[in-house]
């Protein structure tokens, strides 16, 4: 920098001027003259004459002769004191001008006479051997005060030269003191951080007044060059660097960065009027002012400097050896304390605001590994403290750099007593820290992994802050290493890269400062090793703590990188090679370093970063499996250590199942092969030493947050194998079904292993079987349960994210064992019932929310796995679990023990939210299991038919227009069941039976939702014959016509044997007829023959017609024949099924004695005003938890809320993965055909009046339409997914007028109204007018019986995409927060509110940004609660394309159920509902009496 200007080194030896005419004159006359002449000017001046004794110019300079030689005496009196306050009082001259102390020549002429005095004052400085050390150390520092006092308060009183000689002053001082080597307790070790401040801080001032020339800037850099052996050198040039970089990023970046936060009395060292130019001139000058500080690293470069060498040569006959300087044991402190500035600074470019004070006040070093000096004992020092990293709070951010900023408690004192209390007693604190460097400093060199903000979007670009710093961190991060192969060779000529050259033109570079690209490997390598048998030979592995700092500081640098930012491949290839070197297990402390502040390395989207993967998995190998890492505490807080190895291995699993067979180049076969690893060749070789990784971990994790992100790592892994196994299969099936030589598919590499035991299998092979889905899920089965009822018992996060874990590894559809399957329900249960039996003390909240996610989980293992429940153990054991959580005891404690009924056990639950959770599961097990998804549809798991739709399908089915009745509701029978079920009873038949036995139709309401059966009375087996001809009789047989003629009858008054009888006398008593006739008789006897006559012919016809007829009457004669009476034409079947189930009894209508419950049968009056609109708030509340996730695309560089809403327009504006993914999430839905959730209430739970008549169906062609997702913006379209146990609408707002989600009604419309969205979402206000909107629907929507469930607190997530990282510090989520209304804003009853709507601490947030190797990095934001993060996605994974929807997805629903779990504002659907049908019952009962309960049976429906 300064090469082509002269140095004033030379000049500064010649310089004479602090000699006075009295050196040559005898000692003891000098003193006399100097005592005599000192005591009358340190006197007051007389009353008689206030003027000064000196009033000319020659009086003055001849007694400054005397003075200058009166600071080179003794300090056994106070000649020397009278000497310095006399000076002192004299450059008062600058800022008073009438001080009649000070000579009048002095006042007129102050720069000159000053540049004299300082000469002078530099005898004063020169060490004394008397041994009065204390006094001469106040003397110096009262003089170094009135000089820093004069440079920073008078500056613009001083001429250009007295500006000069007062830094040559400071110059030679310090150059006199400081570049010899140190001596414990002597002045220069005492003096040497006053001294190196003042220097500095003058220098500063003095760029501000008046610029120093080139000459000077050499000058000091050559001199302080030589001081660096001095800690006090390194600390404040760190310091006056912090400084200038905080003022020097304010002007050049203003905002945009944040500033470096130094102390207040630091930022008064830069002058008010310094310009920009010099602010940025002077920055450069200083940070290259100690010169390349990888030289701190090489003992022999120090000790060569020529003070050292004349030290050396004064020995006499002993050879020179530089290890008899003790102060060179401070190198290994100095040099890490050196690099600890190097990082602040460039974190200070990254935008990582830290004090210094954390940056600079300690040096690690590892006093083991190094010989003690001579005469030196460790002992321990109360000079500092070490801070616990686990006491320092850390933020949820990405994971960053830092390392060991704390003063540490052990130091190294020299055994002699030297007297220091004085010294002591004067010193600032900043003094007496500094006092204590004398000696090599035994700190706690902990790598402190406290998080740290996210670097600032608007950074410096990596090339940039490389081309600063590169080449010292290079090089520093290489010291003491010996690469069998260097990159390339040394000797190139020195050059800054050129950005308008191609990459491969870049030279490698060498030599140079800062600035420069960086020097050779082998260059820099050979520059820092020290010679064979010097002294960097013995503390070789002390300098591991500066080259930790350097590692660490450059992976933090290459983790910065932008989206889409370009670096060097110079760059690139130095960093890969210093990190592979770095990684290797006998540089414990380089390794820890590099693990901390790699979190996110593999994630930024560095060309050739994954080359690095097998070094980074072999040094996981040795941290992971080990539980208490003995061998790195000394270097780093092991909770801290093992969360960095966690996110690096969240990185690199996807590697294997990405990239599968593609080759990996290794960088350094040699490295692998010493560890006995050979170098993997494909990404594919990788995945079972990233599995055992995995559950090494697993089983030696202890931190609650570090298993949390295993679990969900461990959860991805299977999942991931799962899909990629099944995608394998069935591409292997497609190549098989075109080749004839295959008949069958084939099957993949998990599914075609025979599943066995881990008990019975080797070694290898279960090795091997983790290399599998099936094999890797059973080992997560095995070793979650295991370690869920032994160590996480009492952990709250780490047992929900084992739940989850469990929950998750019962969707993946693999084959697996269903005894594998069996032990899984087996261990939640046995974690149930743990955890209900542990003693009261132990319960609160927390274990209650074990136990309510352990019934979460059971559900979800019995629903997707529903034949678990044909086995009669597991199912005793299910039940057994139920009744423990309703009652809170088991009726059977033990095989043998005395079985307690039911009804004879106390009802005393673990708490009212266990029993809740209990009941939900018997609710799952009877209603849900095999039976899902229902008939009407995965969306809708109740039926869609209520009274009104089935009153409208029978008049619809008649054939004569009747009046429909007033209200449907009067055609049905209310009854209530045991207070907790609504019975709705339909008499009239609804046409579809084609029997003619009775039917009924019920419509069931419960804790469950809303069923419909149709029932009709059998009384005949349905395979019976009859069955269809229930009324009518057998045909009888046909009777055959009679044989031989018809005879004749002859019908006679008396019967034929009166003939036989004889006649008797008295027979002729009686005269015969002819006899007695007369004429008038006659007459009436033929009157009386014709009537007989036509009586006979008229009895001959009808006898007649009767044969006619009954020979044409068939047989049998349907008049004459016996049949059975036909069925009632109208049957009461509400009467006959109340009495077939029994409920019509005295007992069933009675009150309970001492109970307020009412009788088990209860009878409704729906002619009550409010019934209809109870019933349907009733139906109106869901039996599923509803969430709602908003996805949001972020184009590169947008900020704004309107922009982002636009994106999603057109699919040209959004990348294709962005629409892959969305049609992961869920299947879209039509509003008007869903009767489901769909992210607003006004929209959701239709029936079956509703379905199909708000909008218009829809084709099955393009589920997108052409755009980017703007489809499901909820107007039209959502997507939708959803279980037995959860449904979740995904939405995707958009800046159209009606595509927004808070939906108010407009004033024209009438009944369900039309949806908008407002036209402003940018304030909470606007929010607040969307919930007024919101209320007022409500209010309508009642009065057309559409009633608005409360629901507790809103749960929704946002899932952002981004195409730049850096977009996610400005991503508007308060702007955006206002279009993500769900219609529970400000609703009756509901529990949310404007505040809480506004707010975006409370909102799960999902950022995804897609990578260059087509591979996801995931950020989670959100709230800072414990219960907060969710898996499976963990903050900083990487994650495949495959699997992307799927993690989303189960992290969203996980999120929801983790904030419903930890509300107090939460119930259950199914305890919603029975509280909503015991109000229903409670307000409209039928008061009826007995009596007349039974005579209303018989009545007809009012309807």
């Amino acid at each position: 920098m300064y090469s082509e200007w002269r140095s004033l080194h030379s000049v500064l030896d010649r310089d004479r001027g602090h000699l006075s005419v009295l050196h040559c004159y005898p000692e003891t006359c000098a003193r006399d003259v100097v005592a005599a002449v000192v005591r009358p000017l340190g006197q007051a001046p007389w009353p008689s004459n206030p003027e000064c004794l000196l009033q000319t110019d020659k009086q003055v300079k001849w007694t400054m002769e005397v003075l200058g030689f009166g600071l080179t005496l003794p300090l056994d009196g106070d000649v020397v004191k009278r000497c310095v306050d006399v000076y002192m009082e004299w450059l008062n001259a600058f800022s008073d001008l009438h001080n009649t102390l000070v000579p009048l020549p002095v006042r007129q002429q102050p720069n000159s006479y000053a540049r004299c005095l300082l000469k002078h004052l530099y005898n004063l400085f020169v060490p004394r051997g008397n041994g009065s050390v204390d006094r001469q150390v106040d003397l110096c520092r009262s003089v170094l005060s009135s000089l820093q006092h004069l440079a920073r308060g008078l500056g613009d009183s001083l001429e250009r030269e007295t500006w000069e000689g007062l830094l040559v002053f400071l110059l030679r001082v310090s150059d006199t003191l400081l570049a010899p080597p140190t001596q414990h307790g002597g002045l220069a070790d005492l003096l040497a951080e006053r001294l190196v401040a003042v220097l500095l801080e003058v220098w500063l001032a003095a760029c501000s007044h008046c610029f120093p020339t080139p000459p000077y800037w050499r000058t000091a850099r050559e001199l302080i060059s030589t001081w660096r052996h001095h800690p006090a050198v390194v600390t404040q040039w760190n310091r006056i660097s912090a400084v200038l970089t905080s003022r020097l990023l304010q002007q050049l970046y203003g905002m945009s960065l944040p500033s470096l936060r130094v102390p207040e009395d630091d930022l008064a060292l830069i002058p008010a009027n310094m310009t920009e130019e010099c602010l940025a001139q002077s920055w450069f000058r200083f940070l290259h002012m100690i010169g390349n500080p990888v030289d701190l690293a090489n003992p022999a470069i120090v000790a060569s400097a020529p003070r050292f060498q004349e030290a050396l040569m004064e020995c006499g006959g002993v050879p020179p050896d530089a290890s008899r300087f003790h102060c060179l044991r401070h190198l290994p402190a100095i040099f890490h304390s050196a690099m600890c500035g190097v990082s602040q600074l460039v974190d200070a470019f990254l935008g990582v605001s830290r004090t210094r004070l954390e940056n600079t006040s300690s040096v690690p070093v590892n006093t083991n590994r190094m010989s003690a000096p001579f005469g030196v004992t460790s002992s321990s020092s109360s000079g500092g403290t070490t801070t616990s990293p686990h006491t320092r709070r850390a933020r949820a951010v990405t994971v960053s750099k830092t390392v060991a900023r704390t003063v540490t408690a052990a130091t190294i004192q020299v055994t002699a007593a030297v007297p220091h209390s004085s010294r002591s007693s004067s010193a600032t604190p900043q003094e007496k820290t500094s006092s204590n460097l004398h000696a090599p400093v035994a700190p706690s060199p902990l790598v402190n992994f406290d998080p740290r903000p996210s670097p600032a979007p608007g950074r410096s670009q990596v090339n940039s802050i490389l081309n600063l710093f590169g080449q010292w961190l290079f090089e520093a991060a290489l010291v003491n290493c010996r690469p069998d192969t260097p990159f390339v060779s040394a000797g190139q000529p020195a050059q800054a890269p050129d950005p308008r050259r191609k990459p491969s033109q870049l030279p490698v570079e060498s030599g140079g400062g800062a600035g420069v690209a960086g020097v050779s490997v082998g260059s820099s390598i050979s520059s820092s090793l020290p010679a064979e048998g010097g002294i960097g030979g013995e503390w070789r592995e002390n300098f591991e703590a500066g080259r930790a700092e350097a590692c660490g500081t450059l992976s933090c640098i290459m983790a910065s990188k932008k989206t889409g930012e370009e670096i060097l491949p110079v760059y690139l290839a130095r960093f890969y090679f210093v990190i592979a070197q770095g990684l290797q297990v006998s540089e414990r402390h380089v390794l820890a370093a590099i693990i901390l502040n790699s979190p996110s390395l593999f994630c930024s989207d560095l060309k050739g970063i994954n080359t690095l993967a097998p070094y980074f998995i072999s040094a996981l190998e040795h941290i992971l499996p080990d539980r208490d890492l003995h061998k790195f505490k000394m270097f780093a807080n092991p909770t801290d250590l093992r969360r960095a190895s966690i996110h690096i291995l969240l990185t690199l699993l996807p590697l294997p199942l990405h990239f599968g067979a593609l080759r990996i180049e290794p960088l350094l076969d040699h490295r692998l092969l010493e560890e006995g690893i050979a170098p993997p060749s494909t990404f594919r070789a990788l995945k079972l030493r990233l599995v055992n990784l995995l559950i090494g971990a697993l089983q030696t994790e202890c931190d609650s947050a570090n298993t949390q992100m295993i679990l969900g790592a461990m959860l991805y892994m299977v999942q991931d194998s799962a899909l990629l196994e099944k995608a394998v299969s069935q591409a292997d099936g497609q190549e098989a079904s075109q080749t004839q030589n295959r008949d069958g598919s084939v099957s993949s590499t998990g599914s075609s292993e025979s599943v066995t035991p881990d008990s019975e299998k080797s070694g290898p092979a279960l090795m091997r079987d983790y290399d599998s889905a099936p094999g890797l899920l059973m080992r997560a089965i095995h070793l979650v349960t295991q370690r869920l009822q032994v160590q996480w018992k009492s952990d709250l996060i780490a047992s929900l994210a084992a739940l989850e874990l469990l929950a998750g590894l019962a969707k993946v559809r693999v084959p697996v064992d269903p005894a594998e399957q069996r032990h899984a329900v087996s261990a939640v249960c046995e974690f149930i019932v743990s955890q209900c039996r542990r003693p009261a003390p132990y319960h609160s909240r927390d274990l209650h929310s074990m136990i309510v996610a352990a019934f979460s989980c059971l559900c979800v293992w019995l629903t997707e796995h529903p034949t678990l429940l044909d086995e009669k153990n597991c199912l005793w054991e299910v039940l057994e679990i139920v009744e423990l959580g309703v009652s809170g005891a088991k009726s059977r404690v033990g095989p043998g023990s005395t079985v307690t009924l039911k009804g004879e056990k106390e009802q005393a639950p673990a708490s009212l939210r266990v029993r809740e959770a209990a009941e939900a599961t018997l609710t799952c097990i009877m209603q849900n299991l095999g039976s899902f998804p229902p008939p009407s549809g995965a969306a809708s798991p109740c039926s869609l038919l209520n009274e009104d739709r089935l009153i409208a399908f029978i008049q619809s089915r008649k054939a004569s227009s009747e009046p429909a009745s007033s209200d449907p509701l009067l055609h049905f029978r209310f009854f209530a069941l045991d207070n907790s079920v609504l019975l709705s009873i339909l008499e009239q038949p609804l046409g579809l039976q084609t029997e003619k036995s009775p039917s009924v139709t019920l419509v069931l309401r419960g804790a469950g939702g809303r069923h419909v059966w149709t029932m009709q009375l059998q009384q005949q087996p349905r395979d019976s014959p009859l069955v269809d001809k229930p009324f009518e009789t057998e045909n009888r047989p046909t009777p055959r016509p009679p044989a031989g003629p018809r005879p004749t009858i002859r019908h006679r008054v008396f019967p034929d044997e009166v003939d036989k009888i004889p006649f008797v006398k008295a027979d002729c008593s009686i005269p015969d007829l002819p006899d007695i006739v007369d004429e008038q008789l006659a007459i009436q006897h033929e009157k009386l023959r014709r009537l007989l006559d036509v009586q006979i012919a008229y009895e001959t016809g009808v006898v007649a017609t009767l044969d006619r007829a009954r020979a044409s009457t068939p047989f049998p004669d349907p008049q004459l024949d016996c049949r059975p009476p036909g069925p009632a034409p109208a049957s009461q079947t509400a009467r006959l099924l109340l009495s077939h189930l029994g409920l019509l009894s005295f007992e069933a209508l009675k009150e309970p004695s001492n109970s307020r419950l009412p009788p088990s049968l209860v009878a409704l009056e729906p002619t009550l005003p409010g019934f209809r609109q109870d019933l349907a708030a009733l139906d109106s509340l869901p039996t599923r938890p509803c969430d709602t996730v908003f996805v949001f695309y972020v184009r590169a560089g947008q900020t704004q809320a309107a922009q982002i809403l636009s994106n999603v327009e057109k699919a040209s504006t959004v990348q294709g993965a962005f629409l892959e993914l969305l049609l992961s999430l869920g299947w879209p839905v039509v509003l008007g055909q869903h009767p489901g959730w769909s992210g607003h209430v006004a929209t959701s739970w239709q029936t079956a009046e509703d379905v199909g008549t708000s909008f218009p169906s829809e084709s099955n062609g393009d589920p997108l339409e052409g755009s980017g997702g703007a489809v499901f913006n909820g107007e039209r379209k959502v997507l939708y997914f959803a279980d037995a146990l959860t449904e979740v609408a995904f939405v995707v707002p958009t800046a159209s007028q009606n595509g927004g989600r808070d939906f108010v009604l407009g004033e024209e419309d009438t009944g369900r109204g039309t949806l908008r969205q407002p036209s402003s979402t940018t304030t909470c206000d606007t929010q607040a007018e969307n919930m007024a909107g919101a209320e007022a629907w409500a209010r309508r929507a009642t009065a057309v019986g559409k009633a608005l469930p409360s629901l507790g607190p809103e749960t929704k997530v946002l899932v952002v995409w981004v195409e730049s990282y850096d977009d996610i510090e400005h991503f508007p989520i308060t702007e955006l927060l206002a279009v993500t209304g769900t219609g529970l804003e400000g609703l009756p009853g509901s529990t949310t509110s404007v505040r809480s709507s506004c707010s975006e601490r409370d909102v799960p947030v999902v950022f995804m940004q897609p990578l260059a190797t087509g591979l996801f990095r995931v950020r989670l934001a959100g709230p800072a609660a414990r219960l907060a993060m969710a898996t499976p996605l963990v903050d900083g994974m990487v994650v495949t394309r495959r699997a992307l929807g799927l993690l989303v997805r189960q992290t969203a629903v996980n999120a929801c159920r983790r904030r419903r779990l930890e509300s107090d504002l939460h119930s259950p659907p199914h305890v919603r509902r029975k509280v909503k049908i015991t109000d229903l019952i409670h307000k409209h009962r039928s008061r009826l009496l007995e009596p007349d309960f039974f005579a209303s049976l018989f009545y007809p429906t009012l309807g």
